[in-house]
């Protein structure tokens, strides 16, 4: 999340300052077209800043305003409720229709998608909460990293042994090749006469002198950590995995979530899993500051914000919903496992509670984003409830020649954009003629129309069609600036575009 959208941030998670003008505007730098539907669902965020405002006696009676959108894959449905969410910093998540099954049948249940979209605003807050805490941890990672490099110097002091002998480390050639600490260790005999007077002394003094030595050279070895000496050494560290158990989760339909609670309770019982591991410091860094940042994060208070971030902000995109819409013609069986699936999603869209091991989450303001091609079934097919709680509907636009080009240049992450960067590490420097891009958005519309239209998604295989010689032997060009022109496009796909049974399977 920018630094821009988290000054927009209130305490709801909420973006106060993005008008649907501005979010047009940043949903243009990803998206090519389809302003209609960028319009709606600029509409549908701004109106849930706008229900943040209202005097809270009506705030909880306006609902979202759930959106379908209608058109053929690959004409940016995912990508706009994606981007969407990145926009607002809004827990999203994807999921597709078909793979629900009615109660009762083996199978994903349909709550299990808002305890999916739980553990997405949970593992988000998380993350955010732990990127404040990271600066304080680094401290305390330094002092573990000297403590497993240096084993008895932390300095602290340890209980008195009542045994007549005690063990103390002596350090030599602290700065050896071979090892950071090479010594050895020995028992010191403490005579049992007088033990009044001679042995307080003698303790005194040389556990003064051996503290002094331990903390010298601790700070050596700081300095030495500071400056990445120490990067590539060998230590050993023991990673301890918490057991992670709900017992929301016991009840669970799901195979794969039944199985999770299992292991967990599992774990649980035995006190969880560790093993010893000997890896360099530069990777006991990563490990121990994970470590540290999770015993230093209040799961208690990230799992509150998170549920307040589901519950008002929260995104769910749900595709191909037109699968699981009924229609004449198909058989009777069929027909009733689709429309089971739409009556258990039905109260989920409505707005009802549900478990997870976070809490109950209330999903009356998740918004909804339906999509789907609606090229056998129709919205109408959807059971009447269902479609009632889809009250805005917005039919993408097929993408023609000149959207293709676009898509090609203009974006941030636009194709033309990526190939010429994986190239340019190979030392390659590729450049696309525009008669190039005007040849391959001509063939990428050709082929949509008479083949099975896949939109945007055609012009990654003509890309690699195009491109997969000069991939290939990319090693063999370094140096070389390498011009792609509409003749280089037609000799590569020619012999496809001619042969239409080939065609088929190449594009």
């Amino acid at each position: 999340m920018t630094e821009e959208i988290k000054a927009q941030l209130n305490s709801k998670g909420i973006p106060d300052g993005l008008t649907p003008a501005q979010i047009v505007e940043k949903l243009d730098n990803y998206i090519i077209g389809q302003q209609k539907a960028k319009r709606f669902v600029a509409v549908a965020l701004r109106n849930r800043q706008r229900r943040i405002k209202l005097p809270e006696e009506i705030r909880d009676e306006v609902a979202p305003k759930n959106i379908l959108m209608m058109g053929p894959t690959g004409v940016g449905k995912t990508e706009i409720a994606r981007r969407l969410a990145k926009l607002c910093g809004a827990p999203f998540l994807k999921v597709e229709a078909t793979k629900y099954t009615e109660v009762g049948y083996v199978g994903r249940d349909v709550e299990s998608m808002v305890r999916d979209l739980m553990a997405v605003g949970y593992n988000m807050v998380k993350a955010e909460m732990q990127e404040k805490l990271r600066e304080k941890c680094i401290p305390i990672v330094e002092d573990q990293l000297l403590d497993l490099l240096l084993p008895g110097s932390s300095g602290k002091k340890k209980r008195k042994d009542s045994s007549p002998k005690r063990d103390v480390h002596v350090l030599g050639n602290i700065f050896g090749e071979s090892s950071p600490i090479q010594g050895s260790l020995i028992q010191v005999d403490i005579p049992k006469e007088n033990p009044a007077q001679d042995e307080p002394q003698e303790e005194i003094e040389e556990e003064t002198s051996t503290s002094e030595d331990m903390a010298s050279t601790r700070e050596k070895f700081r300095t030495m950590l500071r400056e990445g000496k120490l990067e590539d050494r060998v230590v050993e560290i023991t990673v301890h995995r918490q057991p992670s158990f709900s017992m929301n989760m016991m009840g669970a339909s799901n195979p794969e979530d039944l199985e999770e609670s299992i292991n967990g309770l599992q774990e649980l019982l035995s006190g969880g899993r560790s093993k010893r591991r000997n890896v360099t410091v530069r990777e006991a860094r990563q490990i121990l500051m994970a470590d540290t940042l999770e015993r230093n994060t209040d799961s208690d208070k990230a799992a509150d914000e998170a549920k307040k971030r589901v519950e008002q902000s929260g995104i769910i995109f749900i595709d191909e919903i037109d699968k699981i819409a009924t229609h004449g013609g198909e058989g009777d069986r069929q027909a009733v496992s689709r429309e089971g699936v739409q009556r258990d999603i039905l109260p989920i869209v409505e707005g009802s509670d549900v478990n997870t091991k976070w809490g109950v989450v209330n999903t009356t303001h998740i918004l909804f984003i339906g999509a789907g091609a609606f090229s056998v079934s129709a919205p109408s097919d959807l059971i009447p409830e269902l479609q009632g709680r889809f009250p805005l509907r917005v039919e993408l636009e097929p993408l023609k020649k000149e959207d293709f080009k676009r898509i090609l240049t203009e974006p941030k992450n636009a194709l033309v954009k990526q190939y010429e960067a994986l190239l340019a590490t190979e030392g390659v420097t590729l450049k696309f003629a525009d008669e190039a891009i005007d040849r391959m958005s001509f063939i990428a519309e050709d082929v949509n129309s008479h083949s099975e239209n896949i939109g945007a998604r055609r012009l990654h295989t003509i890309m690699e069609t195009v491109l997969e010689e000069l991939s290939f032997d990319a090693d063999r060009h370094a140096g070389e600036t390498i011009t792609i022109d509409s003749k280089y496009v037609d000799e590569k796909l020619n012999g496809v575009i001619q042969n239409q049974n080939l065609e088929r399977y190449i594009l």
